[in-house]
């Protein structure tokens, strides 16, 4: 990158020492190294239905706090931290769009299509998480009326951390991953996981 070749060479916690150090040019040069991982996590999140660019957008706001609040004696590293704080600042941004009142298509179809990781693996359908080894309706071609139903359904049979979680988990995020946005405990996480899984069987097997 122009001008900041002479931090190529240093590690992301060299860098975050050197910027409270007084280097202040080293936030600039952070936030363009990892404003791919921003991209990533935009592209995982739009499956919640927000645009893009609008993801992208607070994408960088959370990756600019996680470069100011970053402590390298503290956090396991600047990845994480920043991965953190990206996804957790997009997702606030989709709660306060109101998200729970305005399903979007692309989340119904999720349910059985399944959708990416943040590294671009795919990952199982909902439908096929819940699927025991025995064909069951749930495998059954559904068409898009009822699957809106189907989720809507869902959405009012969960409670509002459970649809935060589930949110989350569509994405490609795991139990601990979620617990890390959310600000909860893994234990408790994982629960609702498993409490999600059971409810949704439930409705589909109906």
């Amino acid at each position: 990158m122009t001008g900041y070749g002479r931090y190529d060479s240093m590690t992301d916690e060299e860098l975050i020492t050197a910027m409270h150090d007084g280097e202040a040019e080293v936030a600039d040069y952070l936030c363009n190294k990892y404003k791919e991982l921003v991209r990533r996590n935009a592209k995982s999140m739009y499956i919640l239905g927000a645009e893009p660019e609008d993801l992208i957008q607070e994408g960088m706001i959370g990756l600019f706090k996680a470069v100011r609040d970053f402590d390298p004696g503290r956090d396991a590293s600047f990845t994480t931290f920043a991965n953190l704080c990206v996804s957790r600042q997009m997702y606030k941004a989709i709660q306060s769009a109101g998200r729970q009142k305005n399903i979007p298509l692309n989340t119904y179809i999720s349910l059985y299509e399944g959708s990416e990781d943040e590294n671009g693996d795919k990952i199982s359908p909902i439908s096929e998480i819940l699927a025991d080894d025995s064909p069951g309706p749930e495998q059954e071609l559904i068409d898009r009326e009822n699957l809106e139903n189907l989720v809507r359904r869902i959405v009012e049979g969960l409670s509002d951390f459970e649809n935060q979680v589930l949110d989350l988990h569509l994405t490609g995020m795991n139990y601990v991953q979620i617990a890390k946005v959310l600000g909860r405990d893994e234990k408790s996480t994982d629960n609702a996981l498993q409490r999600i899984k059971s409810k949704i069987k439930k409705m589909v097997d109906k």
